[in-house]
């Protein structure tokens, strides 16, 4: 897969439609679902689909094989996502620290009568910037340092807005948690 994938790049590069189509009928499916994941709308996450593919396309001889083209993708898409969030005035800005306590960021652990649908349910229901830095902590796997690149915050404040979400998502599943106890 890896090795056709970097045919159809180098094809790409040289303007090779059918090679671009290619790898967009590779990659679409996982970059709406990445896209749904940030926007709560079908309609924009598909147009911000459609803007990442056209960037990438536009940017490919800035792709380093270091890092899977999915991967390198996967954060055109998220970026973009971000900028339609930026717009609609998510801001986010440093917190005041001073009063949390460091707890074991790795420690994610939920009741095992907590499903994963709800725990999805459950970050949907946080403040815009607790939910987007548990999905790109959390889902996407990025550190304090890449998240703080990509929404231009201190990693201070990525951390708080992660422990914040965190305290929260656990109050959302504690009544759930307890409903299966009796």
């Amino acid at each position: 897969m890896q090795k056709q994938t970097e045919s159809l790049i180098k094809a790409s590069k040289k303007g090779n439609q059918v090679a671009q189509m290619q790898l967009y009928d590779a990659y679409c499916n996982a970059m709406f679902t990445v896209a749904c994941r940030y926007l709560n709308n079908e309609e924009d996450a598909k147009d911000v689909m459609q803007e990442g593919f056209l960037k990438a396309f536009v940017n490919l001889d800035k792709y380093k094989p270091e890092a899977t083209f999915g991967a390198w993708l996967k954060r055109i898409v998220i970026n973009q996502c971000l900028d339609v969030l930026k717009k609609r005035q998510i801001e986010f800005f440093e917190v005041e620290v001073s009063e949390l306590q460091i707890t074991n960021e790795d420690d994610w652990n939920f009741d095992t009568n907590v499903s994963k649908k709800d725990i999805l349910k459950a970050i949907e229901q946080l403040n815009e910037k607790h939910k987007i830095v548990i999905k790109l902590y959390l889902i996407e796997g990025y550190d304090h340092a890449e998240i703080s690149e990509i929404l231009e915050i201190p990693i201070k404040t990525s951390r708080t807005h992660l422990r914040r979400g965190k305290l929260k998502l656990q109050e959302f599943l504690k009544p759930k948690y307890n409903e299966a106890r009796y």
